[in-house]
Protein backbone atom coordinates (compact mmCIF):
# COMPACT_ATOMS: atom_id res chain seq x y z
CA UNK A 1 0.00 0.00 0.00
CA UNK A 2 1.33 3.45 -0.81
CA UNK A 3 1.61 6.44 1.47
CA UNK A 4 -1.24 8.13 -0.38
CA UNK A 5 -1.79 11.80 -0.82
CA UNK A 6 -1.79 14.44 1.86
CA UNK A 7 -5.58 14.64 2.04
CA UNK A 8 -6.40 11.03 2.76
CA UNK A 9 -3.31 9.94 4.75
CA UNK A 10 -2.83 6.69 2.85
CA UNK A 11 -6.45 5.67 2.46
CA UNK A 12 -6.77 6.02 -1.35
CA UNK A 13 -5.10 4.54 -4.40
CA UNK A 14 -3.80 7.80 -5.86
CA UNK A 15 -0.10 7.86 -6.52
CA UNK A 16 1.78 10.78 -5.13
CA UNK A 17 3.12 13.30 -7.64
CA UNK A 18 6.68 12.49 -8.78
CA UNK A 19 9.43 14.60 -7.43
CA UNK A 20 11.72 16.48 -9.77
CA UNK A 21 14.60 14.24 -8.67
CA UNK A 22 12.65 11.12 -9.65
CA UNK A 23 11.78 12.49 -13.09
CA UNK A 24 15.41 13.46 -13.75
CA UNK A 25 16.54 10.02 -12.61
CA UNK A 26 14.14 8.34 -15.06
CA UNK A 27 15.32 10.57 -17.92
CA UNK A 28 18.98 9.84 -17.09
CA UNK A 29 18.39 6.10 -16.83
CA UNK A 30 16.59 6.13 -20.17
CA UNK A 31 19.39 8.04 -21.89
CA UNK A 32 21.98 5.66 -20.45
CA UNK A 33 19.99 2.72 -21.76
CA UNK A 34 19.79 4.22 -25.24
CA UNK A 35 23.52 5.04 -25.13
CA UNK A 36 24.33 1.47 -24.10
CA UNK A 37 22.34 0.10 -27.02
CA UNK A 38 24.06 2.47 -29.45
CA UNK A 39 27.48 1.43 -28.12
CA UNK A 40 26.59 -2.27 -28.24
CA UNK A 41 25.80 -2.30 -31.98
CA UNK A 42 29.42 -1.89 -33.20
CA UNK A 43 30.71 -4.23 -30.51
CA UNK A 44 28.27 -6.92 -31.59
CA UNK A 45 29.31 -6.31 -35.18
CA UNK A 46 32.95 -6.90 -34.31
CA UNK A 47 32.09 -10.11 -32.48
CA UNK A 48 29.64 -11.51 -35.02
CA UNK A 49 30.93 -10.28 -38.41
CA UNK A 50 33.98 -12.58 -38.70
CA UNK A 51 31.65 -15.57 -38.73
CA UNK A 52 29.98 -14.26 -41.88
CA UNK A 53 33.11 -13.03 -43.67
CA UNK A 54 34.21 -15.07 -46.65
CA UNK A 55 37.59 -14.55 -48.22
CA UNK A 56 37.47 -15.14 -51.92
CA UNK A 57 40.41 -16.23 -53.94
CA UNK A 58 42.08 -13.26 -55.56
CA UNK A 59 44.74 -14.64 -57.84
CA UNK A 60 47.46 -12.12 -58.63
CA UNK A 61 49.82 -12.52 -61.58
CA UNK A 62 53.46 -12.18 -60.48
CA UNK A 63 54.72 -12.49 -64.04
CA UNK A 64 55.95 -15.06 -66.50
CA UNK A 65 57.46 -18.26 -65.11
CA UNK A 66 60.62 -17.41 -67.06
CA UNK A 67 61.20 -14.40 -64.79
CA UNK A 68 61.98 -16.81 -61.95
CA UNK A 69 64.98 -18.99 -62.95
CA UNK A 70 65.17 -22.46 -61.41
CA UNK A 71 67.18 -22.65 -58.18
CA UNK A 72 66.94 -18.93 -57.48
CA UNK A 73 64.92 -16.82 -55.07
CA UNK A 74 63.74 -13.44 -56.31
CA UNK A 75 61.66 -10.58 -54.97
CA UNK A 76 58.39 -9.86 -56.78
CA UNK A 77 56.01 -7.00 -56.08
CA UNK A 78 52.28 -6.85 -56.74
CA UNK A 79 49.28 -4.60 -56.20
CA UNK A 80 47.24 -5.48 -53.11
CA UNK A 81 43.69 -6.53 -54.03
CA UNK A 82 41.14 -3.86 -53.20
CA UNK A 83 43.64 -1.01 -53.17
CA UNK A 84 42.89 2.25 -54.94
CA UNK A 85 45.12 4.78 -56.72
CA UNK A 86 45.17 7.10 -53.70
CA UNK A 87 46.89 4.48 -51.53
CA UNK A 88 50.34 5.30 -52.94
CA UNK A 89 53.16 3.01 -51.76
CA UNK A 90 50.86 1.13 -49.40
CA UNK A 91 48.94 -0.25 -52.41
CA UNK A 92 51.80 -2.61 -53.21
CA UNK A 93 53.23 -5.60 -51.42
CA UNK A 94 56.16 -7.90 -52.11
CA UNK A 95 56.84 -11.60 -51.92
CA UNK A 96 59.91 -13.82 -52.18
CA UNK A 97 59.55 -16.35 -55.03
CA UNK A 98 61.61 -19.54 -54.80
CA UNK A 99 61.78 -21.51 -58.04
CA UNK A 100 62.38 -25.26 -57.87
CA UNK A 101 62.57 -28.10 -60.38
CA UNK A 102 59.59 -28.92 -62.57
CA UNK A 103 57.99 -25.46 -62.47
CA UNK A 104 57.31 -25.75 -58.75
CA UNK A 105 57.35 -22.60 -56.70
CA UNK A 106 57.20 -21.44 -53.13
CA UNK A 107 56.10 -17.86 -52.54
CA UNK A 108 56.77 -16.35 -49.13
CA UNK A 109 55.46 -13.16 -47.56
CA UNK A 110 58.35 -10.76 -46.98
CA UNK A 111 57.37 -10.32 -43.32
CA UNK A 112 59.10 -12.11 -40.47
CA UNK A 113 56.81 -14.38 -38.46
CA UNK A 114 58.04 -12.76 -35.25
CA UNK A 115 57.01 -9.09 -35.46
CA UNK A 116 56.54 -8.52 -39.19
CA UNK A 117 59.84 -6.87 -40.12
CA UNK A 118 60.81 -7.41 -43.77
CA UNK A 119 63.19 -10.31 -44.27
CA UNK A 120 66.06 -10.21 -46.76
CA UNK A 121 67.33 -13.07 -48.90
CA UNK A 122 71.07 -13.78 -48.86
CA UNK A 123 72.03 -15.89 -51.89
CA UNK A 124 75.54 -16.71 -50.57
CA UNK A 125 74.28 -18.37 -47.38
CA UNK A 126 70.90 -19.39 -48.92
CA UNK A 127 69.10 -17.94 -45.89
CA UNK A 128 66.39 -15.39 -45.21
CA UNK A 129 67.41 -13.04 -42.39
CA UNK A 130 65.39 -10.55 -40.36
CA UNK A 131 67.34 -7.43 -39.35
CA UNK A 132 65.09 -6.53 -36.42
CA UNK A 133 65.60 -9.35 -33.93
CA UNK A 134 67.89 -11.82 -35.67
CA UNK A 135 65.32 -14.25 -37.06
CA UNK A 136 66.79 -16.66 -39.62
CA UNK A 137 64.94 -18.92 -42.06
CA UNK A 138 66.16 -21.66 -44.40
CA UNK A 139 65.55 -21.30 -48.14
CA UNK A 140 62.39 -23.44 -47.87
CA UNK A 141 60.97 -20.86 -45.43
CA UNK A 142 61.28 -23.01 -42.32
CA UNK A 143 62.59 -21.45 -39.12
CA UNK A 144 66.35 -21.78 -38.59
CA UNK A 145 66.97 -19.70 -35.45
CA UNK A 146 66.00 -16.63 -33.49
CA UNK A 147 62.73 -15.53 -31.92
CA UNK A 148 60.24 -16.32 -34.75
CA UNK A 149 57.72 -18.93 -33.55
CA UNK A 150 57.40 -20.57 -36.98
CA UNK A 151 58.56 -20.44 -40.59
CA UNK A 152 57.76 -17.76 -43.14
CA UNK A 153 54.15 -17.38 -44.25
CA UNK A 154 53.42 -18.85 -47.68
CA UNK A 155 50.98 -17.81 -50.36
CA UNK A 156 49.01 -20.48 -52.25
CA UNK A 157 50.52 -20.78 -55.75
CA UNK A 158 49.45 -21.97 -59.18
CA UNK A 159 50.82 -21.73 -62.72
CA UNK A 160 48.44 -20.87 -65.58
CA UNK A 161 49.35 -20.14 -69.19
CA UNK A 162 53.01 -19.76 -68.30
CA UNK A 163 52.37 -17.22 -65.54
CA UNK A 164 52.92 -17.56 -61.80
CA UNK A 165 49.82 -16.68 -59.77
CA UNK A 166 49.43 -16.30 -56.00
CA UNK A 167 46.25 -16.12 -53.95
CA UNK A 168 46.68 -12.68 -52.41
CA UNK A 169 43.05 -12.22 -51.38
CA UNK A 170 44.05 -12.77 -47.79
CA UNK A 171 47.52 -11.94 -46.55
CA UNK A 172 49.23 -14.74 -44.63
CA UNK A 173 49.36 -14.26 -40.88
CA UNK A 174 49.58 -15.94 -37.52
CA UNK A 175 46.10 -17.44 -37.93
CA UNK A 176 47.52 -19.71 -40.63
CA UNK A 177 48.36 -23.27 -39.65
CA UNK A 178 51.99 -24.33 -39.34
Amino acid sequence: MNDGCAECKGGCDQTPPRSRRGVMFMIGAGLMGVGSLVAAVPLLGVLIAPGFRRYGNTWIDLGAVGNFPMGQTRLASFAIPGSNPNDGQTATAAAWVRSMEGQKFQVFAVNCAHLGCPVKWFQQSRLFMCPCHGGVYYEDGSRASGPPPRGLFEYPVKVENGHLLIDAGRLPGLQESV
